[in-house]
């Protein structure tokens, strides 16, 4: 019997689509090593040009942070288990001289009327909660980052449970395309501001919330404004400039960041919480590089799952203010809906950690774009006018019978969602090793949704020796848009 390494959905893809695989070795090494082997489309995600274990990947033996050991020589016995984490998503807790919490806030000067002793009567009548844990929520302020998959739980379930204060924070509209998961926006709300659909959601549920909207892009100018009047700061987001742009202005601010992360099917949850257990950085010190972890957009996410996690984050925020059970501290939940299984990983804080270690190195806030490599001459494709075609021109081509390949570089189930006639599909991640399958005498135009993959195809065959590729400009979305508007978009 080897040992069970256990794939997180992000990289399965690599992997054959497996879950889980057996390999024998006696270290954590040596079964890295055989993995990295047996599947080299994997071995990019999880290994620098050093051969080392990316800062942003983690691995776990059983339920055990091993990264502060020394990972490659960590031995191996019979039944345990190696978890690969990669960055993608009961009782009283007691001081140090053993008292209960008291949680964030005083419940002191706050009255509940008639109305809401009614409206909260189930809670009242909870022996941890009472009267008292409610006037707490009543008098707690929270900030919600992203009033997408979810922020949508999160407003909901947080306003109908008296919070006091809501803070919104967003910029963008709703569209058809979010409706499958972000339940707080309806199909009369598509095109209007998700803040102003957030807003009357919360209305109807608890007209005794009051709701601060902030209709911006947080970034390293406004977090520290944004957030500090607030108790607790929940992550909704869904990038990782933001996911460490929160967790670094929480730490400089001493407050709670409620976390969670999904994607596909499976999700993420936890309390960073740096004067109490480690950070975000503890757990991730780096972020991946652009393009390596698919964004829901491209990766695409069950509708139930950001319901899943953020009613754990709304959970996690009422136990943080009225002090009641054990928060998330230290503690990563990780859920995968196909199982319907919990997993739980312990975390330490890095005694290194830029942020919170014990010499921090970040001491305000970042160009967190720049740090997560988005938006550099590293991260960009830069292609010459040449190597680019609009959807009318393309259109031209295809009516005058011009001879060439169009190459669809997305996954095969995209390609069943639309798709443009005589297309060869050859998904990005497989586009090196089946070269080999195209003309290099041939033009080809080369496409995906939006247009970034192609574009990193087309600088990948221009390199390889193709002289004759361009790049579909806005792609398979551009040519519904511009060219043929009874195209499905997703």
């Amino acid at each position: 019997m080897g040992i069970p390494i256990h794939i997180p959905t992000a990289l399965r893809q690599y992997a054959n689509n497996q879950n889980s695989i057996e390999i024998e070795g006696d270290t954590v090494g040596e079964i890295l090593t055989v993995l990295a082997d047996s599947y080299p489309d994997l071995r990019h995600h999880l290994f620098n040009d050093d051969g080392n274990l990316r800062n942003f990947v983690n691995v776990y033996v059983n339920d055990d942070d091993i990264r502060y050991l020394k990972q490659k020589e960590t031995e191996l016995k019979p039944g345990d288990a190696v978890t690969i984490v990669p960055a993608v998503a009961g009782g009283r807790p007691v001081t140090e001289t053993g008292a209960p919490a008291q949680g964030l806030v005083s419940d002191a000067n706050v009255t509940l009327s008639k109305e809401e002793i009614e409206r909260y009567s189930r809670h009242l009548i909870i022996p941890e909660m009472t009267m008292t844990g409610q006037k707490k929520l009543k008098a707690a302020s929270v900030l919600i980052i992203g009033t997408g998959g979810l922020g949508s739980p999160l407003a909901l379930y947080l306003a109908a449970a008296g919070i006091g204060k809501i803070g919104l924070v967003d910029f963008d509209v709703v569209d058809a395309t979010n409706l499958q998961r972000q339940i707080i926006h309806g199909t009369n709300d598509i095109g209007r501001s998700k803040l102003e659909s957030a807003r009357d959601g919360i209305a109807n549920i608890n007209p005794h919330v009051e709701v601060e909207t902030y209709d911006t892009f947080i970034n390293s100018d406004n977090a520290l404004d944004l957030m500090r009047p607030y108790d607790v700061i929940i992550d909704g987001t869904d990038n990782f400039p933001t996911r460490y742009l929160v967790n670094d202005a929480c730490v400089l601010l001493g407050k709670p960041n409620v976390y969670g992360s999904i994607f596909r099917f499976e999700g993420q949850a936890s309390v960073f919480w740096a004067e109490k257990g480690p950070c975000y950085r503890c757990l991730y010190p780096e972020p991946p590089p652009p393009g390596l972890v698919p964004s829901c957009a491209e990766g695409g996410v069950i509708g139930v799952l950001p319901g899943i996690i953020g009613v754990i984050q709304a959970t996690e925020a009422v136990k943080l203010i009225t002090g009641i059970g054990e928060p998330l501290i230290g503690r990563l939940l990780l859920y995968n809906a196909l199982t319907m299984s919990f997993r739980e990983l312990r975390l330490r804080k890095d005694p290194d950690c830029p942020i919170c270690g014990e010499n921090p190195t970040v001491t305000e806030l970042i160009d967190y774009q720049q740090f997560c490599g988005i938006g550099t001459d590293e991260d960009q494709i830069r292609l010459e006018p040449e190597q680019e075609i609009s959807p009318q021109e393309l259109k031209t081509l295809i009516d005058e019978g011009t001879p060439f390949t169009l190459l669809d570089v997305r996954e095969d189930y995209e390609y069943e969602i639309c798709n443009l006639p005589n297309a060869t599909l050859i998904p990005i991640n497989q586009l090196e090793r089946r070269v080999g399958e195209l003309d290099r005498d041939a033009p080809i135009v080369a496409l995906c949704r939006t247009g970034p993959r192609s574009a990193r195809a087309t600088k990948f065959l221009s390199e390889a020796g193709f002289n004759q590729v361009r790049n579909l400009v806005g792609g398979i979305i551009g040519w519904a848009d511009t060219v043929d508007p009874e195209l499905p978009k997703y």
